[in-house]
């Protein structure tokens, strides 16, 4: 499995209603300095629905990026229950999805 299919393993695993960050994606990698290459990985995505890369957004909350543009991004949070005002997540402690909570481990996945 390439770095862009274990991001995007992972990104699959963000249930409906929650966002994590592209930090805490590359903190579960092993390293925090991948918070970019996570958010370049989440760029090339070819299914954005499937894999639901709407919901890693930045560390502060804001939105961040999307191939589909950031009003597609904060529609589909809204429709997900998400409350973003001024480009953040309103309620972000209560829907932050923390990589502890992933099902999988690194070790699973590499298997």
């Amino acid at each position: 499995m390439d770095f862009d299919e274990l991001v995007l393993s992972l990104t699959k695993q963000i249930p409906r209603g929650k966002v994590t960050t592209y930090g805490e994606l590359a903190r579960f990698l092993g390293d925090i300095k991948l918070a970019r290459a996570v958010g370049q990985a989440l760029k090339r995505n070819s299914e954005p629905i499937k894999i639901p890369c709407h919901r890693v957004v930045c560390s502060d909350g804001r939105i961040g990026g999307y191939n589909g543009g950031i009003s597609e991004k904060i529609k589909l949070l809204r429709s997900e229950g998400i409350v973003i005002r001024d480009n953040r997540v309103q309620n972000f402690k209560e829907v932050f999805f923390r990589a502890s909570e992933m099902r999988l481990s690194l070790r699973d996945i590499w298997r």
